[in-house]
């Protein structure tokens, strides 16, 4: 089940709880228990009934914690309170966070091998002397090897040791989606572009993921350039993460890429097999389980790449062990390993995604591209849009004109025409290639 607010928090305990509890005892006790708040490692639930909330706390703290424990990953304390207590809710959802994972990526529970240690030291001396050692830091490497591990490990250690400077961590397609918001309508949520560029120009601690995304996007790299000279001048922090190297993003701005490399580079590599073994035990007893060494072993070595699918399998044998209550055999583990390579692949890439991609970069709208205008600016990015999804799709030309309401002959015209464009275009071919590279990057972030 994604997990993407409180209320999906809670609805995953409540799975969890039913499995180690009778439904009679679920329904009588539990089933009205409704979340209130979650932060810095608490989770708060009411009941409408204080002598039912005495029979919680007396019997059933146990089951929440471990239900808890299993559906995050790590030690999670549960706090009742009575629901005409509005003091206490109204305190508990004042200083809540509301749900997000980012508050469980510490320096703590990272596994530090050969392959990211500087990335880790540096990361740490970034978070414990902001602005004073490593400023811009930038964290480059592969998918699933940590690099957002590592960010929001910056962003929780500040929080927690500097509680009155203010931290923005954000990915660069929200960056990007919320400035196109703030300019065409104003609902970004808290207001206009002025509200968006005071929300990221006045911060002590700015963290933006994947800043490769915005290569070729001229209205966002020119807000964040901006924004990246405002806070330097002001003596603030900045860390960014790519899947790659700046001067491999031939699309990024050359001032960009300039203020980058005045910086701190910092790669991580895939975990090699002793960081691989530190993973699977680290995730094991998060998720209160006790695997054998042989098993620990096998596992680190079958799995070598991307740590996010190490932990697909340790979830899958906590599941294994809580269900079935047995102690998982190897055949087992291989099954498992097998159903996550087998099942690990890159998400489909939509045409409604590459229709998205090409708009902002070429800055026209979605609807013009799929629209019959012929000014030479839609032209290009309709040719463009076609092109994309003939290399990244595996659609034929006839599927692909259907969704352009175009025959597949004007498909294949169209993909011929760019293809053969982009021969003596350098700068137009290398703005095609990064959007490919950003389209696979973030499929292959959202592997099923």
């Amino acid at each position: 089940m994604p997990i993407n607010s409180l209320e999906d928090i809670w609805a995953a305990v409540c799975e969890e709880c039913k499995k180690t509890i009778s439904e009679v005892a679920f329904n009588c006790f539990l089933k009205d228990l409704k979340p209130v708040s979650f932060n810095s490692g608490e989770f708060v639930v009411s009941i409408n009934n204080e002598y039912m909330r005495g029979i919680i706390e007396q019997n059933y703290s146990e089951t929440l914690t471990n239900a808890l424990r299993n559906v995050m990953g790590i030690d999670v304390s549960v706090t009742v309170v009575f629901e005409d207590d509005e003091e206490k809710i109204k305190l508990a959802e004042q200083y809540s966070d509301g749900l997000s994972f980012e508050d469980f990526f510490t320096f703590q529970n990272f596994i530090v091998g050969s392959g990211n240690r500087f990335a880790h030291a540096a990361c740490l001396a970034v978070a414990d002397s902001p602005t004073l050692i490593y400023n811009p830091l930038i964290i480059y490497g592969p998918s699933g090897v940590g690099k957002t591990h590592l960010m929001l490990a910056i962003k929780n250690y500040t929080k927690k040791k500097f509680p009155h400077k203010k931290v923005e961590y954000i990915r660069s397609e929200d960056f990007t989606n919320q400035l196109i918001k703030a300019l065409q309508d104003g609902k970004l949520g808290f207001g206009s572009i002025e509200d968006f560029r005071n929300k990221y120009r006045n911060v002590d601690l700015l963290l933006i993921d994947d800043i490769h995304f915005i290569a070729g996007k001229e209205q966002t790299q020119e807000e964040f350039f901006n924004t990246f000279n405002t806070l330097q001048q002001k003596n603030k922090q900045i860390v960014v993460t790519l899947d790659r190297p700046p001067k491999e993003v031939k699309t990024l701005d050359d001032r960009i890429r300039s203020r980058l490399e005045s910086g701190l580079f910092a790669d991580i590599t895939t975990p090699d097999f002793e960081t691989r073994v530190g993973i699977v035990l680290k995730k094991a007893e998060q998720m209160g389980i006790e695997l054998n060494e042989n098993i620990v072993y096998y596992i680190a070595d079958h799995i070598k790449v991307n740590t996010r699918q190490l932990e697909g399998v340790i979830k899958k044998l906590q599941a294994y062990i809580t269900i079935q209550n047995r102690v998982p055999t190897l055949s087992v583990v291989q099954g498992f390993i097998k159903d996550i390579i087998s099942n690990a692949h890159p998400e489909p890439i939509k045409i409604e995604t590459i229709i998205a991609e090409v708009a902002r970069t070429y800055n026209v709208s979605e609807a013009d591209i799929l629209s019959n205008r012929k000014t030479a600016s839609l032209v290009l990015a309709r040719q463009v849009s076609m092109y994309i999804a003939r290399e990244t799709t595996d659609l034929s030309y006839k599927a692909i004109g259907e969704m352009f309401s175009r025959d597949h002959s004007t498909v294949l015209h169209n993909c011929n025409k760019i293809e053969e464009f982009l021969k003596d275009k350098p700068f137009q071919k290398e703005l095609v290639f990064d959007i490919i590279k950003n389209l696979q990057s973030n499929s292959e972030g959202n592997i099923s």
